[in-house]
């Protein structure tokens, strides 16, 4: 079986704007009372959860997360590929280990361990 996309996030320089928009928008219920301030939108709002914030850097993107087995194993094959580490394999303890590459386009692109 093929790996799947099991979270999608959207950052920006405001990412409490963001949230506003978008639950404005699409009337999603988005849950940012956690201490990074991360917009959590459920599967049952929006078909698939996701998150909405703001990225430290300000650059905004839009991102789809696959769930895998082994994130560096795929941080590996995708560079094999042409594709480029952007941010390498990351633990955030009792929450998600996760890292992010960009396809050769520039395309930035999550796994997240299963």
């Amino acid at each position: 079986m093929a790996d799947k996309v099991v979270h999608w996030e959207v950052t920006g320089k405001d990412g409490k704007k963001l949230q506003q928009f978008y639950s404005q928008l699409f009337g999603w219920n988005v849950k940012a009372d956690n201490e990074m301030n991360y917009g959590i939108v459920e599967p049952d709002e929006a078909g698939l959860g996701g998150g909405i914030g703001q990225t430290p850097q300000g650059d905004g993107h839009v991102t789809f997360y696959v769930g895998v087995d082994d994130p560096q194993a795929y941080l590996d094959k995708a560079e094999g590929l042409g594709g480029k580490t952007v941010m390498p394999v990351t633990e955030i303890p009792n929450m998600v280990t996760f890292a992010l590459f960009a396809d050769p386009e520039g395309h930035m692109v999550g796994v997240v361990k299963n």
